[in-house]
């Protein structure tokens, strides 16, 4: 029997992760859509100049999946090398090693923080000391760690992270969002057990994860179009045609399957015949947080030891800062690095429409507010734009998540699947562990839905890795 033809749609991890799984089991032809002229979408990486620069902080954690990191050591070799991790946050004005340390928390830190924090601890033991009735991400963290680490670290973050105030935030959020939610994990994550606080970081930038698993499933027979956009999707009495575009030409493509890791608003609104009202209704209810990737390149070797800054306080834009050159301990090019300011926002607002110059100027300045003044004046500044990095789960958004989400679960030959395709908060890990995933529940021309559905309930119980 000739194998199904599934039409992968984006080149991020999760589309990369199946391309390669399918071809190296033999189980369908692979075609995969990329719209930008690189793989790895929001965990990618590009070349400026000598340097490889992410979009954004990306590590790979120890947390994946057995098989997965066995894939990804045997495809990148030697050039994936385990990495001590060295963070700090600034709380209170201070700095603190992050991933948090109890010893540097007691030294560092104020003792009326650490007096009133473990106040809290105590309190929430107590009888009543527990939730409310309330499920919201201000409601969940404050009944789970109290007020005291809330005011001071989790709420201001979210403030700046999703743009609401913790009240608006759906306590969901708390749960997928902060790995350390409770006091409990507080402590394991401060009291960290021997080879904890390490991490997987590839020579060439986070992307050469998504580079090597494509080009070891073009080696296999998948065929991967960068630079082609998706103009619709149209269903056909044997699966579906994938209209795509790039420059002045157009391509058509049959498929039997159609996988998609776009933004499942997007997905529904390139369908033919249309989603019913309701549910484009739903897709227009539905909101991402934007990022700003503010470059400022330093004429020096290296600016800092510590690999990412983060910054909780409100009265700086950024929320982490990154020297990339550092996550793989490289030192070329000798008297030059960059490094990366993150900056949450939303698509057309003010920072969003700001120029790069003025970007870039506004980093330095947030620099200096919080004692991280450049040596040296910066030589250029440039942006990336991200328009959907983080989905917002504000109180009620399952009201239209979940109507939009059984209405692509219910056409036939069409699975939405990813941290894009399933609006869900994760890691690169869990990225590709919805593509493998994907890929067992194909059984010649058949998807088994029940098998696809017992792996979302999977997918429910991960939790971001910090």
């Amino acid at each position: 029997m000739d194998q199904p033809h599934v039409v992968i749609l984006g080149g991020g991890p999760a589309g990369v992760g199946a391309a390669y799984k399918l071809r190296k089991e033999g189980k369908a032809r692979v075609t995969l859509l990329e719209r930008n002229p690189y793989l790895g979408g929001n965990a990618g990486s590009f070349q400026e100049g000598e340097q490889w620069l992410d979009f954004g902080s990306h590590r790979l954690h120890h947390a994946s999946e057995p098989e997965i990191l066995a894939d990804i050591q045997m495809l990148l070799g030697p050039d994936l090398k385990d990495r001590p991790r060295n963070g700090r946050i600034r709380l209170r004005g201070k700095w603190v090693k992050f991933p948090l340390s109890g010893p540097d928390l007691m030294l560092r830190l104020d003792k009326n923080f650490a007096l009133n924090a473990a106040k809290d601890m105590v309190l929430k033991n107590l009888p009543g000391g527990g939730a409310g009735g309330e499920d919201t991400f201000a409601s969940v963290l404050r009944a789970n760690l109290g007020p005291t680490i809330c005011e001071h670290f989790y709420f201001p973050y979210a403030r700046k992270l999703w743009g609401h105030e913790p009240h608006e935030l759906s306590g969901i959020q708390a749960r997928r969002r902060v790995s350390s939610g409770t006091f409990a994990k507080l402590i394991k994550k401060v009291i960290k057990p021997p080879g904890k606080g390490f991490f997987y970081y590839p020579r060439e930038g986070f992307g050469q994860i998504s580079r090597a698993y494509a080009d070891h499933a073009t080696k296999d027979g998948a065929e991967i179009m960068l630079g082609w956009s998706v103009a619709g999707l149209k269903k056909t009495e044997a699966g579906w045609t994938v209209e795509t575009t790039k420059d002045a030409e157009t391509r058509r493509l049959d498929a039997d399957f159609v996988w998609s890791t776009l933004p499942l608003t997007v997905a529904a609104r390139m369908m033919d015949p249309a989603p019913p009202a309701d549910i484009l209704a739903a897709a227009g209810r539905i909101d991402y947080r934007a990022m700003l990737l503010v470059y400022v390149e330093l004429p020096i070797t290296q600016f800092h030891a510590t690999d990412a800054h983060y910054f909780p306080e409100e009265n700086v834009a950024m929320t982490r800062l990154s020297e990339p050159k550092n996550y793989f301990g490289l030192s070329a090019p000798e008297g030059r690095t960059v490094l990366c300011a993150e900056i949450p926002c939303m698509v057309g607002d003010r920072l969003w429409t700001m120029s790069d110059e003025d970007l870039g100027k506004m980093v330095v300045e947030d620099m200096r507010k919080v004692d991280l003044v450049p040596p040296v004046a910066h030589t250029r500044a440039f942006a990336r734009r991200l328009p959907q990095a983080y989905p917002i789960y504000l109180n009620g958004y399952q009201d239209h998540l979940v109507p939009l989400d059984r209405w692509l679960a219910e056409q036939p030959r069409f699975l939405s699947y990813g941290r894009q395709g399933l609006f869900a908060h994760d890691n690169t890990h869990h990225a590709l562990y919805m593509a493998y995933a994907a890929t067992r529940c194909l059984d010649g021309d058949r998807f088994d839905t029940a098998e696809w559905s017992r792996y979302r309930k999977i997918f429910e119980t991960h939790v971001v890795e910090d």
